[in-house]
């Protein structure tokens, strides 16, 4: 199981404009409602907008991986966006957002919104990429970043 196999170029946006963590979050969900698997929009959002009540998904190193559980969703939806500037979100280090993962899962899919919150952590790690994804120019371009540090890191 790989974020590649649910992270396709229409859930991504380059160059995202927002200039808050709330307006962030609203323009990531957005493009995650353009996905099949959203049963409810409201719902998601409220999930992932509890979630991030509970403790900012600003995990640092300009990157946020806001998620959520769910039946408003009948699989795993992902969405991913590189922002035009940073933007405050009370990150952990305090450093502004630059790349935001959204992931939201079905409830009962436990195991794999794990495993897959785990891939994500373990790409963002990695410096390179991150500097890759800030200067991707298009959605095939971060999808290419990420099929590279999957295969780095493997299974």
């Amino acid at each position: 199981m790989k974020l590649t196999d649910y992270l396709k170029p229409e859930y991504i946006e380059i160059g995202l404009k927002a200039d808050s963590k709330e307006e962030l979050l609203d323009r990531v969900l957005e493009l995650a409602e353009k996905n099949p698997h959203v049963l409810d929009g409201r719902k998601m959002r409220a999930a992932v907008l509890d979630r991030e009540k509970i403790m900012s998904t600003g995990v640092g190193k300009n990157f946020a991986i806001p998620h959520g559980k769910t039946d408003a969703v009948d699989d795993i939806v992902l969405a991913f966006a590189v922002t035009a500037e940073g933007v405050d979100y009370a990150s952990m280090d305090n450093e502004p957002v630059r790349l935001v993962l959204l992931l939201v899962s079905k409830e009962s899919l436990v195991s794999q919104r794990l495993k897959l919150l785990s891939r994500a952590s373990k790409v963002m790690n990695s410096e390179a990429a991150r500097t890759a994804l800030i200067a991707a120019t298009t959605p095939q371009d971060v999808l290419a970043i990420f099929n590279k540090e999957e295969e780095r890191i493997g299974d």
